[in-house]
């Protein structure tokens, strides 16, 4: 999976995520959103078939790229723990 950045500032952070579908940007636009410094976090898919989704993050305090890293670490520890809890099924 690549991240294709497309605009950065203070604040925000625009960038395009190549083949992502719902199932991964619903978790982590909702990680995000679960954060007191995210003031906004959002995507958008123009053409399913033919454009990458593009993420929105905004934050109130730091920076939107700490915001991203503290979410998908968040994402990975809960999948991980499913992993565990599933595998002790058999």
């Amino acid at each position: 999976m690549k991240l294709n950045l497309l605009k950065k500032e203070k604040n925000y952070m625009e960038f395009e995520i190549e083949g992502a579908t719902e199932s991964m940007l619903i978790p982590l636009r909702n990680q995000l959103l679960l954060d007191d410094s995210v003031d906004s976090s959002n995507y958008n898919i123009n053409h399913p078939k033919l454009d990458d989704p593009r993420f929105y993050v905004s934050v109130r305090s730091g920076k939107p790229q700490n915001a991203l890293k503290k979410a998908t670490k968040a994402l990975s520890n809960q999948y991980r723990d499913m992993l565990s809890e599933i595998s002790k099924l058999g």
